[in-house]
């Protein structure tokens, strides 16, 4: 029989030393299957498991193996790293499917269970769509930094960050994972849960799932559906505690972040937000928290949220330096990859001068966080700078919110500058970039619509601008989106509604649905839906409640109209589960004197949906009006990242690839041709 057994042995080694691999390369994945959480948790035996490799088709089987007596496991692979993800699933039975997300490197124990499950439903939810985990290795490898914000796969526990300020229960999002795993533990046990919960997440039109966390990735995506009937079914069970004590608006998951990476500059009143090559997030910041004060600093987040620092030619959070000051709505990225910033100047700073020309400039940095523009920023020509947007020619278009204006640094030259100037009181905001190289841009008429306002378009034709039409419309014009086929998509928050223009100029229709209220952030998904930030009411008396909407786009279904709403009545909002919001150096919201807030999601003004299909959304002004503006403390606190929600946007062909040191130009700003 010994002698049997090292004949197989060695017939074993011969067979992976043919295929380049020995015995002494073979990594070791241990873990164990179990059901319920910590305190009452029971092993799961007899279990199939299987280590995957994604891919952007079917998923690669690394090593198949049962689970022991305890529900413990062990597979040997060959590999210990991908240029994508390794996850992990367990089959419970034929329709319960429990899964755990490893990430680009082979951990060496994990845990499988419901709460892990959760976390990669939602985190891979926009990848999980015939009931494989599936797509590009850029987006899978953002999706699994956000799966490690929901849970720690080797216990198979909440993780230290949803645990923490600013989650843990200033937001619900940990009661609700708690909850939807409950879920999960009452159809290990019981079919006819597992049953109920397939009918509940079928889409209209759409397949039944095969699986749980199939069934959860669809919830992920549509999380306003049967909202009271999944809320039944997350009572059957108590594994996870505490649960949800009272039923959700919706089933989104989110992920708060607060931390600038310095506590001296707290995060107060991100303006706007964009994207690198790398899933890098870039954002402005108004003030300094507290006060109304320009603050002289914008913010640089990884792609789980965290913020930037410094490592391996990353940028270091927050950004300093380059004449920034009291950043508003202007953030772009060039054909170089460099960030360029607008300058507002919100009010008073120390050892500044923000009238006249500190906030009339624009600040540039290197993809590494380095300041290119002086200490003072670029001067002359824009005032109070609001939208930005760089075309392919290396052109930079600019709002200049404060003398009524649009300028071009054309080639990305500050020297060479050309400008419209528009009708009074018209104050341009946002600045959107058309395929065909003209742009769009929103007049506000003022930040309240103290004059009329109206959307335009213009061109750059040699070397001059040309309008190429003005309508007017709405009121307080605020941020804008072009759809796939160059539809305009504009919130005006002054009366309540999205306006649709067509690329000609023709004004298609207006919607107010689906929770919409003072909306002004707006973005528009991969499959084309419209997302819509709230800013809520302008007006004494407020305390507003953020909420995300979403509307139809150009491609709604049959039964659905384009503008109709897809979120709930109440939007997609983020609720407290009873504890006061802190800021991250762990001060109240509103100070220590000031009154107490349990609204998490605030007065929103930008959105970006990121490659893996989660939506950052901004949450720039406080929640309560009266003391916002009296008070002079205006500016809200931290990002809400709503995981997997929505369709991502068409990738690049540098994020489709893992290589992100390919992903912006090497030529440094310094060299440019107008250098």
């Amino acid at each position: 029989m010994v002698m049997i057994l090292r004949v197989l042995l060695t017939i074993a080694a011969i067979v992976l030393t043919t295929h380049g691999v020995s015995a002494a390369d073979l990594n070791s994945l241990s873990g164990v299957v179990q059901s319920g959480g910590s305190s009452s948790s029971q092993p799961l035996a007899h279990i199939n498991v299987t280590l995957f490799e994604a891919t952007d088709g079917l998923p690669t089987a690394l090593g198949r193996t049962t689970t022991d007596a305890v529900g413990g496991f062990s597979i040997r692979s060959s590999r210990s790293t991908s240029p994508t993800i390794f996850f992990v699933q367990a089959d419970v039975s034929e329709s319960v499917r429990f899964v755990a997300i490893l990430g680009p490197e082979l951990p060496t124990a994990v845990t499988i269970n419901e709460l892990t499950t959760v976390a990669a439903s939602y985190s891979m939810a926009q990848f999980l769509r015939t009931g494989v985990i599936s797509g590009n290795a850029f987006g899978l490898r953002i999706a699994a930094g956000m799966n490690d914000n929901i849970v720690a796969t080797a216990t198979g526990q909440s993780s230290p960050v949803l645990l923490s300020s600013p989650n843990a229960d200033q937001t619900n999002s940990l009661r609700s994972t708690r909850s939807l795993a409950n879920l999960l533990a009452a159809c290990a046990r019981n079919p006819g849960v597992t049953a109920s919960l397939f009918a509940l997440t079928t889409p209209p039109s759409g397949r039944t799932p095969r699986n749980t966390a199939e069934a959860l990735a669809n919830l992920a995506r549509d999380p306003g559906q049967n909202v009271d009937g999944i809320y039944a079914l997350t009572l059957l069970s108590d594994s996870y505690a505490p649960p949800l004590s009272t039923q959700p608006d919706a089933w989104t998951v989110t992920i708060k972040v607060n931390d600038s990476g310095n506590d001296d500059r707290l995060i107060s009143g991100p303006g706007n937000i964009t994207f690198d090559k790398r899933g890098y997030a870039w954002a402005t910041n108004n003030t300094f928290q507290g006060t109304p004060n320009s603050g002289d600093f914008n913010l640089v987040f990884k792609p789980n949220g965290q913020p930037a620092d410094g490592s391996n030619g990353t940028p270091l959070s927050p950004l300093l330096g380059g004449g920034l000051l009291g950043g508003g709505f202007g953030v772009t990225i060039d054909l170089y990859g460099s960030v360029w910033f607008g300058n507002f100047g919100w009010g008073s700073c120390s050892g500044c001068n923000p009238s006249p020309d500190g906030n009339g400039s624009v600040s540039l940095f290197t993809l590494t966080g380095v300041p290119v523009s002086p200490s003072d920023g670029y001067q002359g020509g824009p005032v109070r700078v609001m939208g930005m947007a760089a075309d392919e020619y290396g052109n930079i278009w600019i709002g200049s919110n404060g003398n009524d204006s649009i300028y071009v640094f054309r080639y990305g030259n500050p020297r060479w500058s050309v400008g419209f100037q528009q009708y009074e009181g018209s104050q341009p905001f946002a600045v959107e970039l058309a395929d065909d190289g003209t742009v769009w841009v929103t007049n506000g008429g003022g930040f309240t619509g103290a004059y009329p306002s109206s959307v335009a378009r213009y061109a750059l034709v040699n070397g001059a601008l040309q309008q190429r039409f003005l309508h007017f419309v709405g009121k307080a014009l605020k941020a804008m989106v072009l759809d796939s086929v160059g539809n305009a998509w504009i919130a005006s928050q002054g009366d309540n509604q999205i306006y649709l223009f067509a690329p000609n100029g023709a004004e298609l229709g207006h919607f107010n649905g689906g929770g919409i209220d003072g909306p002004w952030g707006i973005t528009v998904d991969g499959e084309d839906n419209i997302w819509v930030g709230n800013f809520g009411p302008l007006e004494l008396g407020s305390n507003f409640t953020g909420r995300l909407s979403k509307l139809w786009g150009i491609n709604a279904p049959s039964g659905h109209k384009v503008g109709d709403p897809i979120s709930p009545s109440t939007g997609y909002t983020v609720p407290t589960a009873g504890s006061e919001v802190l800021l991250h150096n762990g001060e109240p919201l509103y100070g220590s004197q000031g009154p107490a807030s349990l609204i998490p999601m605030m007065r929103q003004t930008a959105l970006a949906i990121d490659q893996a299909g989660n939506i950052w959304s901004l949450n720039n002004w406080k929640p309560a009006f009266n003391t916002d503006t009296i008070g002079k403390n205006p500016g809200g606190d931290g990002v809400i990242i709503f995981v997997g929600l929505a369709p991502p946007p068409r990738p690049t062909q540098c994020e489709i690839g893992s290589g992100q040191d390919d992903c912006a130009s090497n030529e440094p700003p310094l060299k440019r041709l107008w250098r």
